[in-house]
């Protein structure tokens, strides 16, 4: 880890578990106490003049929920919605927000004692959005630092 990281990360400790899902060719993972539902709902409105990474909003049960378009913020291109397209919702807090990832994955169990450092730049994601990488036996499960995700840009 470097100097600036290990400043500015808290030392975890204990097991963790992780919702998985794919964005592009990367296997991303939020704790699982973040995630409030993941659905199919991916019809956004639009909202004007709003940024980017921001694709609009969606009703959900009565609630309006802003979608992010999770490929933008990290740098990998707009979102292709497809038939494995979900929505995310994480609560950040107290306000729900949603991702747009291209298909879920698995619930990942794991121990912060074994999550490294993430490098600087993975598969073309900005590093500083990544808390760290977990190593699985089918590849590399990289750990979102949803502060600096729903930062944005």
């Amino acid at each position: 880890m470097n100097a600036t990281l290990e400043a500015a990360a808290p030392v975890r400790s204990g097991d963790v578990e992780f919702v998985t899902f794919c964005v592009g060719d990367l296997l991303l993972g939020a704790e699982i106490c973040h995630v409030e539902e993941i659905n199919r709902h991916v019809d956004v409105t639009p909202v004007a003049h709003s940024p980017e990474w921001v694709l609009g909003v969606v009703n959900l049960r009565g609630e309006v929920v802003t979608v992010l378009d999770l490929r933008w913020i990290l740098g990998l291109g707009n979102n292709v919605t497809t038939a494995t397209t979900r929505n995310v919702v994480v609560n950040a807090g107290g306000e729900r927000i949603g991702f747009l990832v291209d298909r879920i994955a698995d619930v990942v169990n794991a121990s912060w004692s074994d999550i490294k450092a993430p490098p600087a730049n993975l598969n073309g994601a900005q590093g500083r959005f990544l808390q760290g990488i977990y190593e699985l036996d089918h590849g590399l499960l990289a750990v979102l630092n949803m502060e600096e995700v729903l930062a944005g840009n």
